[in-house]
């Protein structure tokens, strides 16, 4: 087996001071020469400084060998398996530090009804920028923001032209879902990919969320629904007025140019961190 030297402990760069994330795709990762290497099918060629990065994200036509996910786990870094671009997430592998300090510090909130409620109305806070909803009870928090939501769709389908009659689609029949609604979805969908790819590398747990309980994922929900007016919904309704029957791929790119405008790759740990500190 190819040899990688274990760096020391001592040596490994904290997650806060490592690079932005590497997506590859369409190539094999293996370590050659005591390095991690990147072999693309386009006969590029290029070892990767796995110490120092985020999280390795490992789209379509990638292969990895044992050696190579042996050097990320010894780096600590972590790897995700992922659908074209980061638009879908499959699996997730390599915990992102020697500890599980921040796993043990959200289940700790989430343990804690009056410690969930503080997290649950920080959150609420986001969604409403500018109001104070210190006292507002989470229950009737759920509701302002249902309103809200709905008011922002009808306020979306009048800006872009787009018909919008309500959200209604069944994900057991698609077809039944007019052209709106699927945009809305697929776009959400990459949404969460990209937030569950994003939680995980940072050593947080998505099944332990604070206004979400139900499903795997009540975390990427709780995070991803704070970034949805600005990049799911617009970029759906967007890509929707200006070619009713855009397809899929239309909408993901649309999607993609918003969430590199709106720089949500660096605000996302920031305002997970935010969010869970001080209490």
């Amino acid at each position: 087996m190819p040899v990688f030297e274990r760096p020391p402990l001592e040596t490994l760069t904290p997650v806060r001071e490592r690079w932005t994330p590497i997506y590859l795709e369409h190539g094999r990762l293996e370590v050659d020469d005591s390095s991690v290497k990147w072999i693309g099918a386009d006969r590029t060629v290029f070892r990767l400084p796995v110490v120092s990065l985020s999280v390795l994200m490992l789209g379509p036509g990638t292969t990895v060998t044992h050696a190579a996910m042996k050097a990320c786990a010894e780096c600590n870094t972590p790897v995700c398996w992922i659908g074209a671009e980061g638009m879908r997430f499959y699996a997730f592998g390599v915990a992102p530090t020697h500890d599980n300090e921040r796993a043990r510090r959200q289940a700790e909130l989430a343990a804690s009804p009056a410690k969930r409620d503080t997290v649950a109305r920080r959150m609420f806070g986001m969604r409403f920028a500018g109001e104070d909803v210190s006292g507002v009870a989470i229950k009737e928090l759920r509701g302002m923001e249902g309103r809200r939501v709905k008011a922002l769709y009808a306020n979306l389908g009048v800006r872009h032209g787009v018909t919008w009659k309500g959200r209604n689609y069944n994900p057991d029949n698609w077809d039944l879902a007019d052209n709106i609604n699927r945009a809305v979805s697929t776009a959400n969908a990459a949404l969460y990919a990209l937030t569950t790819a994003v939680v995980c590398s940072l050593g947080y747990l998505p099944a332990l969320g604070f206004i979400h309980t139900a499903s795997t994922l009540p975390f990427v929900f709780d995070m991803a629904d704070i970034y949805k007016p600005e990049t799911t919904l617009v970029a759906a309704f967007e890509t929707i007025g200006l070619k009713p029957d855009a397809t899929s791929d239309d909408v993901i790119t649309r999607l993609k140019f918003h969430i590199e405008d709106r720089r949500l790759l660096q605000r996302m740990p920031k305002d997970i961190e935010t969010l869970l500190e001080g209490i």
